[in-house]
C-alpha cells in the first residue's frame, strides 16, 4: 500500500498518532525500495497535543531554507564592503563621532609629533612624488662588480710603510666602579660614557676610551658577549681574519668558495664565524654540524653566549665593528655579511683595495643609496627598528652636525661600481 495514499485517506483521530507517523517516516525509504508492502503499524496509546498540524510545516522551512543561502551571501558582501571601503566615511567610526571628537585627535597627534617636526620636514623631502613607494613592488637587479684581482697571491708584496698613518696609543675601558650620584648600577656592555667623553674619541691622540667589552665591577654580572677563552687564545693568534656573524637564526650558513682561495690563505688567514647557541642548534637540523676541530668548512665556529642586545641587527654590530677588539694581533681584517658568499682569496682583496693604493680602510658604497636620509626612509619601510628610535638618532646625528647629501655639489659620491 502506498505510504502517500495511506496519509490522505481519512483516518479516525484515535489512529492518528504520533508514534504512528514517526514509524511511517522511518519506513519511507524501505517503502520506495521494495515497492507494495504490507504496512505493519505500531499500536498507538493517545494523541499528543501538536500531532495534528505537524505534516503542514514543511512548506515554511522549505521557504526559510531557500531563503538563508541569499541572506548569508549579503551579509558576506556587506561585511567586505565594509572591510574595504574607506573607514573615515563612516559615521559609526569612533574617530570621527562629531567635531569635538576630531579636534582632540588632531591637537593629540600634533603634541606627540611636534618634538620631531624637523626631522621630518628632513625626512619629507627624501620622497619622490613621482615614484611613490609601493609595497612589493620588483627589486632592481645589480650585477657583480668587475674587479681585476691579481692571477694568484704567489707574487704579492705588502706595501713597507704607509705614508698616511699617524701614530698614537690606545688603551680601553675594562672595568667600570660605581656611578656617582646613582643608587642603582647596571653594567654596559658600551659602558656609561658622557656625551664629552665621546667627543674626545675623535682625535687621534693617546687615550684610553669606551670601545666595548665593559664590565662592571667585582660581583656584578658580565655585559655581555662572552666567549671561550680557547676560542679568545686562538683569536689572538690571527694575523689576517675574515669575520662574519649569524644571531637569532636569521640566515643560512654560505660557506667560502673553496676553490676560490689559495693554500697560503687556508693556513695563514682565519676563517671566524660568530653564532650563537639557537643559531648553532638550527644550523645542526640542518646538517651544518662542527668537526673535530669546531670548523664548518673553512668556517671556524665561535660560539657567542649572552648577546648584549636583544635585536640581533644590533648585536651583530659588535664582531663588524670591533674586530679590532676581537682580534688584537690581526693588521688586516674582512668583514662578510651573513647574506653574502666569499668568492675570492682574501688576500687578493687586501691587495686590490688597500695595498694597491695604500689606504687603510674599504668600504663599499651602497648599490642603491648614497644618503642617511635615504636610509631613513626604507628603514622605516621595511620596519627593521622602531621608528621612534629612528627619529631620535636620525635627530641626533643631525644635531651632530650630518647634513643632508648633495648630490649636484662639489664633493662626489665615493667610486664604486654597481
Amino acid at each position: 500500500r502506498n505510504r502517500a495514499d495511506d496519509m490522505g485517506r481519512e483516518q479516525p483521530k484515535e489512529k492518528r498518532t504520533g508514534g504512528d507517523f514517526a514509524a511511517a517516516t522511518r519506513r519511507s525509504g524501505a517503502s520506495a525500495a521494495l515497492g507494495h508492502m504490507v504496512e505493519h503499524r505500531l499500536p498507538t496509546t493517545g494523541l499528543p497535543p501538536a500531532a495534528g498540524p505537524r505534516r503542514h510545516s514543511r512548506r515554511p522551512r522549505r521557504r526559510c531554507r531557500l531563503l538563508l543561502p541569499p541572506t548569508f551571501a549579503l551579509a558576506l558582501l556587506s561585511l567586505a564592503y565594509l572591510s574595504f571601503s574607506s573607514h573615515a566615511s563612516l559615521p559609526f567610526h569612533p574617530i570621527h563621532q562629531g567635531p569635538m571628537n576630531r579636534e582632540n585627535v588632531g591637537k593629540g597627534m600634533d603634541k606627540r609629533d611636534k618634538r620631531n617636526t624637523t626631522v621630518k620636514e628632513n625626512i619629507s623631502m627624501t620622497i619622490d612624488k613621482s615614484e611613490p613607494f609601493i609595497k612589493g613592488r620588483k627589486k632592481k637587479s645589480y650585477g657583480p662588480c668587475e674587479i681585476e684581482f691579481l692571477p694568484s697571491v704567489d707574487n704579492l708584496v705588502e706595501p713597507a710603510d704607509y705614508n698616511n698613518f699617524t701614530q698614537f696609543l690606545l688603551k680601553y675601558i675594562l672595568t667600570e666602579g660605581h656611578l656617582i650620584g646613582n643608587g642603582i648600577f647596571e653594567p654596559l656592555f658600551a659602558g656609561h660614557q658622557s656625551l664629552q667623553e665621546r667627543e674626545e674619541t675623535y682625535y687621534a691622540k693617546n687615550q684610553s676610551l669606551h670601545c666595548g667589552f665593559v664590565e662592571g665591577p667585582e660581583g656584578y654580572p658580565s655585559s655581555g658577549f662572552d666567549l671561550d677563552e680557547h676560542d679568545r687564545a686562538y683569536m689572538a693568534t690571527c694575523r689576517v681574519v675574515v669575520s662574519s656573524c649569524i644571531f637569532g637564526g636569521s640566515d643560512y650558513l654560505r660557506r667560502p668558495t673553496k676553490s676560490r682561495i689559495g693554500s697560503y690563505s687556508k693556513k695563514n688567514v682565519c676563517f671566524i664565524m660568530f653564532l650563537d647557541e639557537l643559531t648553532l642548534t638550527t644550523l645542526s637540523s640542518e646538517g651544518h654540524i662542527p668537526d673535530e676541530n669546531g670548523s664548518i668548512g673553512l668556517w671556524r665556529i665561535v660560539v657567542v653566549k649572552n648577546l648584549p642586545y636583544k635585536d640581533m641587527r644590533r648585536a651583530g654590530k659588535v664582531p663588524k665593528l670591533l674586530a679590532h677588539r676581537l682580534f688584537p694581533s690581526a693588521l688586516y681584517s674582512i668583514w662578510l655579511d651573513s647574506k653574502l658568499r666569499l668568492h675570492a682569496d682574501p688576500m687578493l682583496i687586501i691587495e686590490y683595495f688597500l695595498w694597491r693604493k695604500k689606504a687603510e680602510y674599504a668600504i663599499s658604497v651602497h648599490y642603491d643609496r648614497t644618503c642617511v636620509w635615504e636610509e631613513v626612509l626604507q628603514n622605516k619601510r621595511l620596519n627593521k627598528y622602531n621608528h621612534t628610535a629612528i627619529d631620535e638618532q636620525f635627530y641626533f646625528y643631525q644635531s651632530d652636525g650630518l647634513v643632508k647629501f648633495n648630490a649636484s655639489g662639489h664633493d662626489p659620491v665615493l667610486p664604486s661600481c654597481k
